[in-house]
């Protein structure tokens, strides 16, 4: 019965939910009275370290006028289930092309007690009225990590299994607007990870849950990318209204350097809501979904916890926590301001998650299974607004899983 049920929302998803997707970045101006004169004027860390050191510059209000640019480098050093502790440098860029949503740049570079090395840029660059975007992921890492095989039932301890591998990812898209906020686009897409080595508690291994594709030495997959996009907001660093939708189409080629052809497509959707006119407090809902529709994806290729483009699924799990051929994936967070200033700021979400099972036949091979179970979780966190004109506060998150996981996640910038 509860396989039925999500296959009917798999359908009812692809038809046209609000799914959307995180290439894009923008924000819709916020509803009049959401700021009352009455209110303080917003206070980031930079007015408060004016106030402190007065010989520190104050604030230009025209610093996102189009022609000028926001950047935030901001060292931290963390922890997360992925990295153990970790040291980044983390970069946010934001500017205005004239009539245009803002464009931002969003990079890293860490190193982690794992001995990870990882580099990443994102980027959504938006042209004069908008007329053309720019969407891109780019990233290089070396990344040992645990993975827990394939489908809901599987634990972090009898099922772990090391990875140790490298990874290039080069993903652009080009996207022109056809109609006011909509948008079709195609790109390129291309995931190669090379030296895998797959070892459990005892040996090497060449297989993860019977699944044998990608497990060891190297896999490729490229392929075009088709994209339908509506964007309304016009700020995603710290979106205050609006939604977005977007479908991805990737069919992955042999002809073009893949290892085996497969197709696959996301679908996701985020919807920012103001529950009161007098208040700037935010309900955020998101939506995200990844499929395979033919073909067997390399393992890591395969939707997983926490490999969405920005790596903020599943806040409450380890990075690949739940993995299989299809992921459906939803979230509600409450953003609210603690002090009137809005220097503080407070989240309190839910999220839940299921992937569909692989069902495996001595002789027949792999054969796809339903969504059998569903994991939620819960957590809180806080805003620091590290800059107004932007709109980027620091998040720092903690959330629960209901199968006993738990952990701390942080962002420059909102998770979604």
């Amino acid at each position: 019965m509860l396989t039925g049920l999500f296959t009917k929302w798999r359908c009812w998803l692809l038809a046209g939910l609000l799914l959307a997707a995180g290439a894009a970045r923008a924000q819709v101006p916020e509803a009049p009275g959401l700021h009352p004169a009455a209110a303080p004027a917003p206070l980031d860390v930079a007015d408060v370290a004016h106030r402190l050191y007065p010989r520190l510059p104050a604030h230009d209000s025209a610093s996102l006028a189009p022609g000028h640019r926001v950047l935030l480098l901001v060292p931290v050093v963390g922890y997360s289930q992925q990295t153990s502790g970790v040291a980044e440098l983390a970069l946010n860029l934001a500017y205005r092309a004239p009539a245009a949503n803002v464009s931002t740049m969003v990079g890293a570079a860490q190193y982690t007690l794992n001995n990870q090395l990882i580099f990443t840029l994102t980027s959504a660059l938006w042209r004069p009225g908008n007329r053309w975007a720019l969407l891109g992921d780019w990233r290089i890492m070396r990344y040992p990590q645990s993975t827990y095989g394939l489908g809901m039932y599987t634990n972090t301890t009898d099922d772990a299994v090391s990875m140790d591998y490298k990874y290039l990812r080069l993903y652009q898209t080009v996207l022109r607007r056809v109609a006011p906020a909509w948008y079709v686009g195609v790109g390129m897409q291309l995931d190669d990870h090379w030296d895998i080595v797959s070892r459990n508690r005892r040996r090497e291994v060449t297989s993860i849950s019977h699944y044998p594709y990608g497990v060891s030495g190297r896999s490729v997959s490229v392929g075009p990318v088709l994209s339908l996009l509506h964007d309304g907001r016009t700020n995603a660093i710290n979106p205050q209204g609006g939604y977005l939708f977007n479908v991805q189409y990737r069919p992955n080629l042999h002809a073009l350097g893949s290892d085996r052809n497969f197709q696959s497509m996301i679908v996701e959707g985020r919807l920012y809501l103001h529950p009161s006119p007098r208040s700037a407090n935010i309900l955020a809902l998101w939506s995200y979904n990844a499929l395979t529709l033919s073909g067997n994806p390399p393992f890591l290729d395969l939707p997983a916890t926490g490999w969405d483009m920005y790596g903020n699924t599943g806040r409450g799990f380890i990075q690949g926590r739940f993995r299989g051929r299809n992921l459906v994936y939803g979230e509600a967070e409450y953003r609210y301001g603690i002090t009137r200033n809005r220097l503080l700021g407070g989240v309190v979400f839910a999220n839940a998650q299921s992937v569909s099972e692989i069902n495996y036949t001595r002789g027949k091979g792999e054969s796809d299974g339903g969504f059998e179970k569903v994991v939620p979780a819960l957590g809180a966190g806080l805003r620091l607004n590290l800059n107004k004109i932007s709109h980027t506060n620091l998040a720092i998150d903690y959330a629960w899983g209901l199968d006993g996981s738990h952990g701390l996640a942080l962002n420059l910038g909102e998770v979604f």
